[in-house]
């Protein structure tokens, strides 16, 4: 008997190992995972840390604040709650930033929702003078009055990457390895979209309100896109980011890895800008790539989405 159960341990092992290192070289194997690489340095995250961490970076960006706002942010959030959207805490603490209620930062809901967080979190960093030209931990430490001043430091560098790529000063530096999503037949909504589609009109239009959504026409398909555009099934949006200068480019990829960032949340499949496409599935491990819209009629930066940000949905 105890031969056998060791035969059968060291085929579970041998199993275990291999799955570990096929996952590398066999897509379908690998887990989630989302990824920034600037500069040569790489910051891998889970699905889950991604979304809050292209949450943190979107609200500096419409808010309009520097990339060193951003990566204060996440550095915070990286020590306070590695990037989790945490119950609890110490004594009354909650959410990404572990901020109290007793402290005047909200109600335990408001702490709790990320988005509520991270604009208490910009509404108290702004406030700091000069916070542009102080170390991240000691900016940070000024918001968070930590007990644990120096623990910020440890996570400045990933917090630098995460930023400038969701920011979109790195452009095609965040990407995610997703699995596809079994998604069944979907109705349109009265705006014309899938109730899928329609949650992703929803989600950018409440975070960058400034931008302009198309592609779709209420109570309708669109028209006017290549043949076998996801437009047609109602499960495709464009962000506009006219008109096309260095700044809008920035922000457009603000916006395109902002969308990879919550594509397990919004099992978007498909966002293309400035000529490059990820999708996710069996690709998505590729990150970015070249994408080159088929030779037809038109002006080249549309067909290139080089003016807008495509998503589309499973």
């Amino acid at each position: 008997m105890a031969v056998g159960a060791g035969v059968v341990v060291l085929a579970l092992l041998a199993a275990v190992g291999w799955f570990a290192v096929r996952g590398d070289k066999i897509p379908f194997l690998a887990p989630d995972q989302c990824v920034a690489d600037v500069g040569g340095r790489t910051v891998v995250l889970d699905p889950s840390q991604a979304r809050y961490a292209g949450l943190i970076a979107a609200i500096a960006v419409e808010r309009g604040l520097p990339a060193r706002a951003a990566s204060i942010a996440l550095a915070a959030a990286y020590q306070e709650s590695d990037l989790r959207n945490l119950r609890g805490g110490d004594r009354d603490s909650a959410g990404l930033f572990q901020q109290r209620p007793s402290q005047g930062w909200g109600t335990l809901a408001e702490v709790r929702d990320p988005a509520h967080a991270a604009n208490a979190f910009y509404d108290a960093l702004v406030k700091v003078p000069g916070y542009e030209a102080l170390e991240i931990t000691v900016a940070a430490q000024e918001v968070q009055r930590s007990g644990f001043p120096d623990a910020y430091a440890d996570h400045e560098a990933d917090a630098r990457v995460l930023a400038s790529a969701l920011t979109g000063n790195s452009p095609r530096a965040f990407s995610c390895r997703l699995g596809d999503t079994d998604a069944g037949p979907a109705a349109l909504e009265d705006s014309g979209l899938t109730e899928r589609a329609d949650a992703v009109r929803r989600d950018v239009a409440s975070l960058f309100p400034q931008q302009p959504l198309g592609g779709f026409e209420p109570g309708g398909v669109s028209t006017g896109h290549m043949p076998g555009s996801a437009h047609y099934d109602g499960r495709a949006v464009d962000v506009f980011v006219r008109p096309i200068s260095p700044r809008n480019k920035t922000r457009g990829w603000a916006i395109a890895q902002y969308l990879v960032s919550q594509a397990d949340r919004l099992d978007v499949k498909t966002v293309i800008f400035d000529a490059r496409i990820w999708t996710a599935g069996a690709r998505s491990g590729d990150g970015w790539r070249d994408y080159d819209p088929p030779d037809r009629p038109g002006d080249r930066a549309v067909l290139e989405h080089r003016d807008h940000v495509h998503v589309d949905v499973y």
